[in-house]
Formats: C-alpha cells, sequence, structure tokens
C-alpha cells in the first residue's frame, strides 16, 4: 500500500473512531444496557487496533526502511521498543 493511501485508511478510521466515541457516550447517557455499552467500546478498541497496525505500516514504510540503510541499530531499538509497549497492553 503507497503512502498516500495509508494516511487516507488512517484518517477514514479515525473518523470512524469518533462515530463510535459519540455513540458510546450517547449510549451512556441513555442508560443502555450495560452489555451493549461494553460491545461498543470494544468495538472502538478494535478500530484502534486497526488505526495502531496503519500506523505502524507507514512507519515501517516511511522510517523504518531509511533508518536500515543509514542507522541499523536505531531502527532494531525503535521496532523492539513497540513490541515491548503491544506487549503490555495486550
Amino acid at each position: 500500500m503507497r503512502i498516500d493511501e495509508i494516511i487516507n485508511k488512517a484518517n477514514k478510521r479515525i473518523n470512524i473512531i469518533k462515530g463510535q466515541l459519540d455513540g458510546l457516550y450517547r449510549m451512556i447517557e441513555n442508560g443502555k444496557y450495560c452489555t451493549d455499552i461494553l460491545d461498543q467500546s470494544l468495538s472502538i478498541q478494535n478500530s484502534l487496533k486497526s488505526l495502531d497496525a496503519l500506523i505502524l505500516e507507514r512507519h515501517l514504510k516511511i522510517h523504518v526502511s531509511n533508518q536500515f540503510s543509514s542507522d541499523k541499530d536505531k531502527a532494531v531499538k525503535e521496532l523492539l521498543e513497540v513490541y515491548k509497549k503491544k506487549r503490555r497492553n495486550e
């Protein structure tokens, strides 16, 4: 996927997340059933994971690929940091 395609997909995903958050807010305000609220919250979390994947793909294509040419150690260090953060959030 090209960088501009990744950016467009990320922006669309952000708009979807905004709508989901607004929906979640309304559900809470209107006293909807708790499991329905949880379902909406889980959908938002999955959308955020999808956004994370797009951002990571962009980072790999733009920055990491260049770093492997010029500063391989920095690229490896960054990737390990991202991996560790991801593991903490599982």
